[in-house]
């Protein structure tokens, strides 16, 4: 699948998780059994109910993380949302910079901004704004941002040389971004690459740790660093429609696997 190709699936699978329920997504993936079949994306999922700004209409269960537990963010700041779905970490951000900051979310499925849009006007936020927008060339302007945050998207992005670049240029210098995101770790056995990919967000998309962490350092960020990584665990009953069970048991000894991680970086 080419990049195209791979934007046109996240939009419409991300279209049909904007129409349903957090139970619904956690159940089905990505609205619908035949996308990741037995995989249930609710083993990423991180609770966000006792976050200060929580919004339950917003939380879709999409995330991998709590990127604005460990984003530094503080009163006033000015904070941008990579792949903001319905608003859930926006306005967590939103209770962290009060009413003398900004949060702008930035997604590029219609459905999704329709939604987020909805859940800002019932909170009534005039400091919370919804862009539409692709990761890869973001309609932003330079130097405008304190700090970014992401939370289980840029995996879903087919150039993340140019979505860590333009974090970099939307910075402001001596900004920093926290994102959550999924990494691959080791060689995975053949049988579970599929399997690995789907549970990356239904398409292929997650990269090896290593990789992914260089990325970020050649667009120049400095004190890159791990605040939390977690083993996502792969169902027995998953394991054994893909392996022989001395595949399963060589694989569960090597330590590879598919993991969420929790970086920051600073510009």
């Amino acid at each position: 699948m080419n990049a195209e190709d791979l934007k046109l699936v996240v939009k419409e699978k991300y279209g049909e998780i904007a129409k349903q329920s957090k139970l619904m997504n956690q159940t089905s993936c990505c609205g619908s059994a035949s996308c990741c079949g037995e995989m249930d994306y609710s083993v990423f999922s991180d609770d966000y109910s006792g976050q200060a700004g929580y919004v339950p209409d917003a939380d879709l269960g999409l995330g991998c993380g709590l990127p604005t537990e460990y984003a530094g963010i503080e009163k006033g700041h000015r904070v941008l949302d990579l792949g903001s779905g319905a608003g859930n970490d926006c306005f967590v951000a939103r209770a962290l910079v009060g009413e003398e900051g900004e949060v702008t979310g930035l997604d590029f499925t219609d459905a999704m901004l329709e939604k987020a849009r909805l859940n800002n006007e019932k909170l009534g936020y005039t400091n919370v704004r919804f862009v539409k927008g692709d990761i890869e060339e973001m309609p932003l302007p330079d130097v405008s941002f304190d700090v970014v945050i992401s939370n289980c998207v840029l995996n879903l992005v087919p150039d993340k040389n140019k979505a860590f670049s333009q974090i970099f240029r939307v910075l402001k210098n001596g900004g920093h971004f926290c994102v959550s995101d999924v990494v691959l770790v080791g060689e995975l056995p053949a049988g579970l690459k599929e399997a690995a990919e789907m549970y990356a967000g239904c398409v292929s998309g997650a990269i090896q740790k290593e990789v992914y962490l260089e990325l970020i350092s050649k667009q120049g960020f400095s004190g890159v660093t791990i605040h939390k990584q977690k083993q996502i665990i792969i169902p027995e009953e998953v394991l054994n429609n893909y392996l022989t069970e001395e595949e399963t048991d060589l694989f569960r000894q090597s330590g590879a696997g598919v993991f969420s991680i929790t970086v920051t970086a600073n510009k």
